[in-house]
């Protein structure tokens, strides 16, 4: 579907930047049965509290909780979360990320819806969907449960680089939510995904603009800071 389209694309380019986009091991949080795997087609590691269908292959999944994540230190060399932090309740999120934090060795990257005004959106959404009858989808209600993580989690992290971008317009998300349930919506996105894709990522990086829905962090670890990096683990912990 486009909406996973524009989720990953960005994750994409940021990898194709680090020289990670066809190789190097990757751990991916909450990625349900297919994550990354849809675009990234080299095998990973798909972590999650479980899985409703099997996962299919290029993946190996690891049925786990985020926040106490069953691996050795600097385990892989990118950890990626897209669209799982605002999932996970905020007392648990500096946890996660923590562990996010120990597990990889060069790259962290981390893709959320962000802030109140993307959440207000949502709010609107949600009533937008009960009046035209259509199934709210569970990730929705989940939405509403608490408050949208922010920048704030990933300030002073010693050890680490932090750069963060804007992904999806507010308006352009919107456009994209009110029309992702309508059956030709959904073949023409696939058209596009599968036989066009450079076409695409053109479209979609022009709706990358403020007041911007998601954001994008990437951690990229700093050499040579080996002691630094375990004195932010043991703080977020």
């Amino acid at each position: 579907m486009l909406n996973w389209a524009a989720r990953y694309y960005p994750i994409l380019r940021v990898l194709r930047q680090n020289n990670l986009l066809t190789q190097g091991s990757l751990l991916e949080i909450g990625c349900g049965p297919f994550g990354i795997g849809s675009y990234r087609k080299i095998p990973f590691t798909g972590c999650d509290l479980s899985f409703s269908v099997p996962p299919q292959w290029p993946m190996t999944q690891l049925a786990a909780s985020a926040a106490d994540l069953p691996l050795a230190d600097n385990s892989f060399d990118i950890v990626l979360a897209s669209d799982m932090l605002e999932h996970i309740p905020p007392d648990l999120r500096p946890k996660v990320i923590a562990e996010s934090l120990r597990v990889a060795s060069q790259l962290v990257i981390f893709g959320f819806p962000c802030g109140p005004l993307a959440h207000t959106s949502d709010v609107e959404l949600k009533k937008y969907y009960l009046g035209k009858k259509v199934p709210v989808p569970e990730w929705l209600e989940e939405h509403m449960l608490a408050i949208f993580p922010d920048s704030d989690l990933f300030q002073n992290l010693p050890g680490w680089t932090v750069t963060e971008f804007g992904n999806e317009s507010i308006a352009f998300h919107r456009w994209m939510m009110h029309w992702e349930f309508h059956l030709n919506f959904i073949r023409a996105s696939r058209i596009l995904m599968r036989y066009f894709p450079s076409v695409l990522e053109w479209f979609l990086r022009r709706a990358d603009s403020a007041p911007y829905y998601r954001k994008i962090f990437v951690m990229t670890a700093n050499r040579d800071d080996g002691y630094q990096r375990k004195s932010v683990l043991a703080k977020l912990g």
